[in-house]
């Protein structure tokens, strides 16, 4: 935990490696302090087959899934840090955004909460 998932056109992987899209977005995370850096997972899906509006722009999305609880302020400053950061390591790429969603701590459950429950 947390979770961010990258969606982005096939381009953006030919542009730049994908390990540095995935250190990008995991160093951008970790600067903000709201998590610890083992804890932050990071992936990256590039589609072969995607529209954006009216075109074929290339495009990275960042779906940040994290535990509830961090202000809306945290919230807003990690997201323009993410922006941020693939700006700058992809200035040609029109189209860069992010969303985080909240986890419901008491609707969430991995390997070591289910283990600690049956325990």
């Amino acid at each position: 935990m947390p979770h961010f998932i990258i969606d982005c056109s096939i381009h953006i992987i030919e542009q730049k490696l994908p390990e540095n899209i995935l250190q990008k977005v995991f160093y951008a995370a970790a600067s903000t302090g709201l998590f610890l850096k083992d804890e932050i997972k990071v992936r990256i899906s590039p589609f072969q087959f995607y529209r954006t509006g009216n075109s074929n722009d290339n495009f990275i999305h960042v779906f940040a899934y994290i535990m509830e609880g961090r202000s809306a302020d945290q919230k807003v400053k990690l997201s323009e840090k993410i922006v941020t950061d693939l700006q700058a390591l992809l200035p040609d790429v029109p189209i860069i955004s992010v969303s985080i969603v909240d986890f419901e701590k008491a609707t969430y459950s991995n390997k070591e909460t289910v283990a600690n429950q049956s325990g």
